[in-house]
C-alpha cells in the first residue's frame, strides 16, 4: 500500500532527511510546459523519470531500470510527484514491487484538480500550497 504525503509534509522531509528524494514521473511535456518543483533551497534536483511515454502514454518499460541509474537504493525515501497524484501512485506501487519499500505519492501532485473554472494548480497540490516552483 502506498502512503499519500502532503506536499508540505514532502517539503519538509526534503529539506531535513538526507536520504528523500523527489521523482517526478511526469512527461517532458509537461516539465517544459507546467514546470518543475524547485528543490535548490534543500540542495537537491528532482529526478526526472516519466512513468508514461508521451505521446502514446504506454508505461516506461524502463522505469525501474532508470531508477536504479539515478542512484537510488532501497534505502532511499522516493517521493513520487505526477499532475494530480494517479500516475505516481501507480509508480510509487511498482518502485515498492521493485524493492523500493520507502516509496510515497505525493498527494493531489504538482497541479492537483481542476476549479470550478478548470484551472489546475490553485485548488491544492506543490504549487497550490505555493511550495517552491519553475518553469524549466
Amino acid at each position: 500500500m502506498v502512503e499519500n504525503i502532503a506536499p508540505a509534509e514532502v517539503w519538509t522531509a526534503l529539506r531535513t532527511d538526507p536520504d528523500a528524494q523527489m521523482v517526478d514521473v511526469r512527461t517532458d511535456a509537461e516539465w517544459n510546459f507546467v514546470g518543475l518543483a524547485d528543490l535548490s533551497e534543500a540542495g537537491k534536483t528532482p529526478a526526472l523519470i516519466p512513468w508514461q511515454v508521451f505521446p502514446s502514454m504506454s508505461v516506461n518499460p524502463s522505469f525501474i531500470d532508470q531508477l536504479r541509474h539515478a542512484g537510488f537504493t532501497p534505502q532511499s525515501k522516493l517521493y513520487f510527484l505526477c499532475r494530480s497524484g494517479v500516475r505516481s501512485y501507480a509508480a510509487a506501487q511498482a518502485a515498492i514491487a521493485a524493492g523500493y519499500p520507502h516509496a510515497f505519492n505525493i498527494a493531489d501532485g504538482f497541479e492537483g484538480p481542476v476549479d470550478a473554472q478548470g484551472h489546475r494548480g490553485v485548488v491544492s497540490g506543490w504549487k497550490a500550497t505555493d511550495l517552491p516552483w519553475r518553469q524549466r
